[in-house]
């Protein structure tokens, strides 16, 4: 009996031993699984930050937009300007006159004349007139190879010449430097293109690569701007030109006094303005008028009956 009761006892601790072993590799089992799950989500969220600051290098670095982006222009320039020969380069010419003649009109019509000689035309004018000056105000767009003969042949139909002043400003090195940097970011500008069009995977790095190609074409467009306006400036010269002529002045008479015509004609004309004044008087009061003449004829009768 003995002996059945410790076989009995030593069969529940080996089922009780049996369980606490299985619950346990249960428990590491769910702590694994647990970690794991943790470390993925982990992983997965640095891995899309990684994904996206490696496109973003990788678009820096393959469309060669570097930390040393602004001085590749630059350098280009550089390398560039060795090379300019005195055909390329870039001039703006200006020039001021003011200039006395005999008749503004007639020296006008000559400059507009000498003007379309040469291919220019006439972009703004005003004209002035007072008791003793005309003078005109007209600038002149011509091009820079004949910029010196107009000037010379307007020099010609003027009587004085007051003032002549003629700028010149080299813009070779800012027209290169424009051209250079232009040149770049249409480089940069399509390969942002094709990587948008092939590397970029997510929504983030399709909306950074746009950003960069709206940012390079605004400072695309600007830059052909400013090529154009210089252009113009460089290929138009402009001459801005002040005709004027002096007026004859007026001689003024000189007063010698009123004679004695002119006083008996003053006082007539005086004495006939009086009666004109008293007559439109009296029509203006006429019942104190007419009661004044009834009053005046009642006392003269009065009078000359008591007589």
């Amino acid at each position: 009996m003995f002996y059945n009761a410790f076989q009995r006892d030593a069969f529940v601790f080996d089922l009780s031993n049996q369980y606490y072993k299985k619950m346990k590799t249960n428990t590491s089992i769910l702590k694994v699984l647990f970690l794991f799950i943790v470390s993925s989500l982990l992983y997965a969220s640095c891995s899309y930050d990684k994904s996206a600051s490696e496109f973003e290098s990788i678009a820096v670095e393959s469309t060669g937009e570097t930390s040393s982006f602004k001085s590749v222009a630059f350098q280009e320039q550089e390398n560039t300007a060795t090379e300019i020969t005195q055909p390329n380069i870039k001039i703006i010419r200006n020039a001021t006159l003011k200039i006395k003649v005999n008749d503004v009109a007639v020296a006008t019509r000559i400059a507009r004349n000498y003007a379309r000689q040469n291919g220019g035309y006439i972009s703004d004018e005003r004209m002035d007139t007072t008791s003793y000056r005309k003078e005109n105000r007209f600038t002149i767009r011509v091009p820079q190879t004949h910029f010196d003969t107009l000037l010379d042949s307007i020099s010609d139909i003027s009587e004085i010449i007051e003032t002549k002043n003629i700028t010149t400003v080299d813009v070779t090195e800012e027209y290169i430097d424009i051209q250079s940097r232009l040149r770049t970011k249409k480089e940069v500008k399509e390969r942002y293109e094709s990587i948008l069009r092939g590397k970029a995977k997510t929504i983030k790095e399709v909306l950074l690569a746009e950003e960069k190609i709206r940012k390079l074409q605004e400072e695309i467009e600007a830059a052909e701007g400013k090529l154009r306006y210089m252009s113009n400036k460089i290929t138009f010269s402009t001459i801005q030109l002040d005709f004027y002529e002096e007026l004859p002045l007026e001689e003024l008479s000189i007063d010698e006094g009123p004679t004695f015509y002119s006083k008996v004609k003053d006082g007539l004309s005086f004495g006939l303005s009086m009666v004109e004044s008293v007559v439109l008087l009296l029509l203006h009061i006429w019942p104190v008028t007419i009661t004044g003449i009834f009053l005046g004829v009642f006392i003269y009768r009065r009078r000359k009956a008591k007589k």
